[in-house]
C-alpha cells in the first residue's frame, strides 16, 4: 500500500476552509496552516466593530471545525515561504518558536486579501480596516471612545471633530459600515450621554466614484444613497481621499483643490490588495503579478508549470481558454466555490480522472443598509427594503461556520430588533502607545 497524498492548504479563509472540509473523508494526508486558529466570517465584521455582535460568535477555532475530519491535521504558524523544487511549505512563527518544512504532495494557496492604502500606508495608524478581527475591534474602541470623549469635551470645534465619523470607499463593506454607525449614534446611544446629543453626529461616506456600491446596477446604487441619506449618512461622491492623520481627512476635487474635515474616527474601506503570499509564490515560479498582487493561474487554478499547485480567491487571476486572463470579484462566494472546485479536482486526480476548468456561478450580490434596510440583485432581479434585508439574513446564519454560532447570532440579532440595543459595547485597558483604547467582550 502506497503512502497517502499529502494535500497542504495555506489558509483558514473561505477558500481554504471550504476546500479542506471538501476533502473530508479522501484518502489524503492534510494539512491546514494559518496563522490564527479561527476562522473569521469577515462579512459580519463590521459588527463586531459597531458593537452589534461580539467576536466569538463570528470566529470559529479551527481545531472545532476538523475535530471530526479525521484526515486533517491544523498547523498554527505563518507561511513564509515556497520551495517549489523540493515540494516544501517553509513555516515560522510556530508555537514553540521554531520553523518548519512542510512537504506536500498537492499544495493549495489561498491566503486571501487585505485593503490597500494605495501607497500612503502612513495613513493606516489613523485609518484602520475591517478585513481582521482586530481591525474590527481597534474600530469598535475608536467609535465607542469617540462618544466618550465628546461627552467631556469643553470646546466645541474639537467636539464636533470627535462626532464626525468618516467612512473611506463605499462598496458594500463601507455602505454597511457607515449605515452601522448612524444607527448607532441616532438610535441605540440616543439619550445615553448627558452633555451631548448622539443623534447630532455627523457621518461621511467618501468614495472617489461617482456612486455607492459601484459595482452594483445603477439603480441599486440610487436606492442605496437614498437609504443612507435616510439614515443620516451624508455622502461625498466624486472625492478621493488625498491626505489622514489623527485629527483630520483631507479630499481631494476635480479642480486640484482640497477640503479639510475634522474627524477624529477614520475607517478604511476602500480597495484591495492580494496577500503578500502571491507574490511570494509568482517569484517562486517565475511569473508576474498584477497591480493589486494578483498571480495569474490556469483555467484549473494551478500554478503556470506546477499542476499540483493551486492558488485560490482573492489573490488571483484566472486564464481563460482564450488566453483572455480575468479577476473575479473579491467576494466569499467566489473563494467558496474555488475552494470546492479545487477539492473536487484533487479528488477526481486520484482516480485518474481529468476535470474541466473552474466555472464561477454568480449567485447575485448583497448588501445590507441598516435595520430593515438592504439591497439585493439575484440575476436580472432587484430586491430592495424589508425582503431584501430577510434575504441578506438569511444567508449569513446559513453560511456562518459552526451551529452554535447561527443560534447565537440570530438570537442577537432578534434581541437587537426588538430592543434596539447592542449587546457588545464595552470598552477595556489602554494598550497602544499612541493613547488608543483596546476593546474585549
Amino acid at each position: 500500500m502506497g503512502q497517502q497524498e499529502r494535500v497542504v492548504i495555506v489558509g483558514g479563509g473561505f477558500g481554504g476552509l471550504f476546500a479542506a472540509r471538501a476533502l473530508k473523508g479522501a484518502d489524503i494526508d492534510l494539512t491546514l496552516i494559518d496563522r490564527r486558529n479561527f476562522h473569521l466570517f469577515q462579512p459580519l465584521a463590521y459588527q463586531v466593530a459597531t458593537g452589534a455582535l461580539s467576536p466569538a460568535e463570528i470566529a470559529s477555532p479551527l481545531r472545532a471545525v476538523f475535530k471530526r475530519q479525521r484526515n486533517t491535521r491544523v498547523l498554527l504558524g505563518e507561511v513564509v515561504d515556497f520551495d517549489l523544487a523540493q515540494r516544501q511549505v517553509l513555516v515560522e512563527q510556530l508555537p514553540n518558536d521554531e520553523t518548519a518544512a512542510i512537504p506536500y504532495d498537492t499544495l493549495v494557496v489561498a491566503g486571501g486579501s487585505h485593503y490597500s492604502y494605495f501607497g500612503h500606508e502612513d495613513w493606516q495608524p489613523f485609518a484602520p480596516e475591517l478585513k481582521s478581527l482586530e481591525g474590527a475591534l481597534d474600530i469598535r474602541s475608536r467609535v465607542l471612545r469617540a462618544f466618550e470623549a465628546a461627552e467631556i469635551e469643553d470646546d466645541s470645534e474639537a467636539r464636533t471633530s470627535w462626532l464626525t465619523f468618516v467612512v473611506v470607499g463605499a462598496g458594500p463593506t463601507g455602505v454597511e459600515m457607515a449605515g452601522q454607525i448612524a444607527e448607532l449614534a441616532r438610535d441605540t446611544l440616543r439619550g445615553d450621554y448627558r452633555s451631548i446629543d448622539t443623534t447630532s453626529a455627523t457621518v461621511l461616506l467618501v468614495e472617489a466614484a461617482d456612486r455607492v456600491l459601484p459595482n452594483f446596477h445603477p439603480a441599486s446604487s440610487r436606492k442605496t444613497a437614498r437609504a443612507l441619506e435616510q439614515l443620516g449618512v451624508s455622502l461625498v461622491l466624486g472625492r478621493p481621499v488625498v491626505g489622514i492623520d489623527a485629527d483630520s481627512v483631507t479630499l481631494g476635487s476635480a479642480d486640484g483643490g482640497q477640503e479639510v474635515i475634522g474627524a477624529r474616527t477614520v475607517v478604511w474601506a476602500a480597495g484591495v490588495e492580494a496577500s503578500s503570499l502571491a507574490r511570494t509564490l509568482a517569484e517562486r515560479a517565475g511569473s508576474e503579478v498584477d497591480q493589486s498582487g494578483r498571480v495569474t493561474v490556469e483555467g484549473d487554478l494551478s500554478l503556470p508549470g506546477h499542476p499540483n499547485v493551486f492558488a485560490i480567491g482573492d489573490m488571483v487571476r484566472v486564464r481563460g481558454g482564450d488566453g483572455s486572463v480575468s479577476a473575479l470579484p473579491g467576494l466569499a462566494p467566489v473563494a467558496m466555490q474555488q475552494g470546492r472546485y479545487v477539492a473536487r479536482l484533487i479528488r477526481w486526480r486520484l482516480r485518474g480522472r481529468a476535470s474541466p476548468p473552474f466555472r464561477y456561478h454568480d449567485k447575485g450580490n448583497l448588501a445590507t443598509i441598516g435595520r430593515s434596510k438592504a439591497i439585493a440583485e439575484i440575476g436580472p432581479a432587484r430586491i430592495a427594503g424589508f425582503p431584501a434585508w430577510a434575504l441578506w439574513l438569511g444567508v449569513h446564519v446559513f453560511y456562518l461556520i459552526g451551529f452554535q454560532n447561527r443560534l447565537l447570532v440570530l438570537l442577537r440579532w432578534t434581541i437587537s430588533f426588538v430592543t434596539h440595543g447592542r449587546g457588545a459595547r464595552l470598552i477595556s485597558e489602554d494598550a497602544a502607545s499612541n493613547g488608543r483604547v483596546t476593546t474585549t467582550d
